[in-house]
C-alpha cells in the first residue's frame, strides 16, 4: 500500500464516490455531487494545494480509494490539518485505512510546521474509530449534530493527534 499523488487515471475511482452511493458506503454518503469536480481540481492544481490536498491509496499499483486534508483555522496565526479517508468496499477492514492515514499523518508533520493532526468521523464508524486509536488519535469529544446525511443530523467525533505524541 503507498501513497501517491493522484493521476489522471485514478479520476474515475473518485469521481465514482461521488455518484454510487452504495460505494461511498453508509457513512460517506451525502446525497449526489458533481462527478467532475475533481477533474477540474486535478486540472488547475493536481488536487495538492497550501491549503490542502487529495493523495492516492494506491495496493498494487491500483488506486483503492484516497486521502484528503484541509486547513482547519485554530487562531489566526495557527491552523491544523483536518484529515479523511475513503476506501472502495472490498479494500475495507484489511488495515489499508489504517496505514494509509498513517502516511499521511507522518507526511503532514514531515512537511508542514501543523502541530495538530485532527479527524472526525460519524459516531456510529466504529472502524474508523478504532483506527484512529491505533494510530494513536486522542478522542476529544463528540460534535452534537454536526453532519446531515440521510436525512438526520448525526453526531461526530472529534479525534486529535499532536506532532509530539507518541505514534504506534
Amino acid at each position: 500500500m503507498t501513497l501517491r499523488p493522484v493521476r489522471e487515471d485514478d479520476l474515475p475511482v473518485l469521481e465514482a464516490f461521488l455518484v454510487d452511493p452504495e460505494l461511498a458506503g453508509p457513512f460517506q454518503w451525502f446525497g449526489w455531487a458533481d462527478p467532475a469536480r475533481f477533474r477540474r481540481r486535478w486540472a488547475e492544481n493536481g488536487m495538492l494545494t497550501d491549503d490542502g490536498g487529495h493523495l492516492t491509496v494506491a495496493a498494487d499499483q491500483a488506486p483503492v480509494g484516497f486521502v484528503a486534508w484541509h486547513k482547519a483555522g485554530v487562531t489566526r496565526a495557527a491552523h491544523c490539518w483536518n484529515i479523511g479517508i475513503q476506501l472502495l468496499p472490498d479494500h475495507c477492514g484489511r488495515g489499508i485505512g489504517t496505514q494509509a492515514q498513517r502516511l499521511l499523518v507522518r507526511y503532514l508533520f514531515a512537511h508542514t510546521t501543523a502541530q495538530r493532526v485532527e479527524a472526525d468521523t460519524d459516531i456510529e464508524n466504529l472502524a474508523e474509530q478504532r483506527a484512529l486509536e491505533k494510530l494513536g488519535f486522542t478522542r476529544e469529544g463528540v460534535l452534537r449534530s454536526a453532519a446531515f446525511r440521510a436525512g438526520h443530523w448525526h453526531d461526530l467525533v472529534r479525534y486529535s493527534v499532536l506532532r509530539d505524541d507518541p505514534m504506534p
